[in-house]
């Protein structure tokens, strides 16, 4: 059998890991469900169950990695005795990952022709009204995003053409630092703006008055998100690691450079959001629509606008990179095809599915798709991701690992080259009862079956009408 390819150095290794975790998730999701979920107490639930739960999952995908040196396939299959019921869920795994890449490069796309309009200062020759109106116009335009979809993925391809030593971890040791180079020259501008001080306490101060209990769930599961747990990239990139790498600690500085990012874009993005009193619950369209109307305001709109959005585009390349390699590297493994033969094909077979997403948006294609589904086509497959895939995905990792996983084996790869040792019966607790508990709770409140601010509202009306009797 080939051996297998090994990270060159654990600088690049950290690199490449942070990178596939470092994606629009931190970049785009959490400012503007933290605007959405009133910033303060949400934040510090996002952190506790990002370190808490999200952690553990994520070592205990890395820890199956690197002990059956295989992808998500060839991982859950080799340490379960070639279960074909296990063998299924390495399956879902490389399905979600195939139809999550299939949308975000359209996303990635956007934010690709959102610098090219930068570039040429779009916002200097049209109404401030009309640059909000930009990204509907965009999304409306159907070759105009499939041409950005095109360019991403080939992008993507080139970069993971090159093998995981060359290809990368070459291109995550440029472009993860330069994202934090990009992101730290973009935060040290936002705190010249009139409102930086506001953004700070929106973010960092709690107010309880804000709070859901709704929240507290969509805290945990942005913690899976910008983790990317669920995914099987980081079975796949823990199959690269050598038996000398520090599991717990790797994942620990993982997940540290992937909160710093969140909290800075947010950092980033609310001081303008404040400036210019818009509203920060914004939603969605924060990046996209709010922030180039906002950036057309300030003073070097050009040179302000073309960073952000390089930001935007390196962060989503990062994770794209991770994702397109899961697919890869199963398909390696399990055709025995060359690097080369595989990139080019998943590669291809992505663009070609992503193109209705690319066009959703304009009505050329399934234009009755939304009357059917309630969402466009590249929302349903976000909403079926996100929803059920993803938390699936997680869930089975948890079970297996938890339960299934043979008690020495994983205790040993746990332990290996670790210093950390002494967490492992903590760990398995998490990834035994916690962790899977709280996705089952994640999935029944996205899916409409348990509606937790109810649940609770209901106690503290009763407190309340007993505390007015009295």
């Amino acid at each position: 059998m080939k051996q297998r390819e090994h990270w060159g150095s654990r600088l690049g290794m950290i690199m490449a890991t942070a990178g596939s975790a470092i994606g629009l998730g931190s970049l785009w999701q959490f400012p503007y469900v933290t605007g959405v979920n009133g910033g303060g107490i949400f934040v510090l639930l996002y952190l506790l169950f990002t370190f808490f739960i999200g952690v553990p999952i994520f070592i205990a995908e890395v820890v199956l990695g690197r002990r059956a040196q295989r992808s998500p396939v060839g991982a859950f299959s080799e340490m379960s005795s070639h279960s074909k019921n296990w063998k299924m869920v390495g399956w879902m795994c490389i399905i979600t990952n195939f139809i999550i890449l299939s949308y975000y490069s359209v996303v990635s796309g956007w934010a690709l022709n959102y610098t090219l309009m930068s570039l040429t200062d779009f916002s200097r020759h049209i109404s401030l009204e009309q640059v909000g109106q930009t990204f509907d116009i965009l999304v409306s335009s159907g070759g105009i995003s499939l041409f950005w979809h095109f360019i991403f993925m080939l992008i993507a391809v080139g970069t993971v053409y090159g093998g995981v030593r060359k290809g990368i971890e070459y291109w995550a040791r440029i472009l993860t630092p330069t994202l934090f180079a990009l992101l730290i020259g973009l935060f040290f501008y936002a705190m010249t703006t009139d409102g930086f001080g506001d953004a700070v306490k929106f973010i960092f101060h709690p107010d309880f008055s804000k709070f859901k209990p709704s929240s507290s769930l969509q805290a945990l599961g942005l913690s899976f998100f910008t983790l990317s747990v669920g995914l099987g990239v980081l079975i796949t990139y823990g199959s690269y690691m050598k038996k000398d790498v520090d599991i717990p600690k790797t994942a620990v500085t993982v997940a540290c450079l992937d909160v710093i990012v969140s909290l800075m874009a947010a950092m980033v993005i609310f001081p303008f959001v404040f400036t210019y009193q818009f509203a920060p619950s914004e939603g969605p369209g924060l990046v996209f629509k709010v922030l180039p109307h906002l950036f057309a305001l300030s003073p070097g709109t050009m040179v302000l606008s073309t960073l952000f959005f390089l930001l935007v585009v390196f962060t989503a390349l990062t994770s794209a990179v991770s994702v397109l390699e899961v697919i890869v590297a199963n398909f390696i493994e399990l055709f025995s095809w060359s690097r080369r033969k595989s990139v080019l094909i998943v590669g291809a077979a992505v663009f070609i599915f992503g193109i209705p997403s690319a066009l959703s948006g304009s009505g050329l294609l399934f234009a009755n798709w939304g009357k059917i589904y309630g969402f466009n086509f590249l929302d349903t497959l976000n909403f079926l991701s996100y929803t059920w895939l993803l938390p699936f995905n997680g869930f089975c990792v948890t079970l297996f690992v938890g339960w299934f996983l043979n008690k020495k084996i994983r205790n040993e790869e746990f332990r290996q080259g670790s210093s950390w040792g002494w967490l492992l019966y903590p760990w398995l607790l998490v990834i035994r009862w916690l962790a899977p508990v709280a996705i089952i709770l994640i999935v029944l409140q996205s899916a409409g079956v348990i509606d937790v601010d109810a649940i609770f509202a209901k106690p503290v009306e009763k407190a309340l009408v007993a505390g007015s009797g009295e």
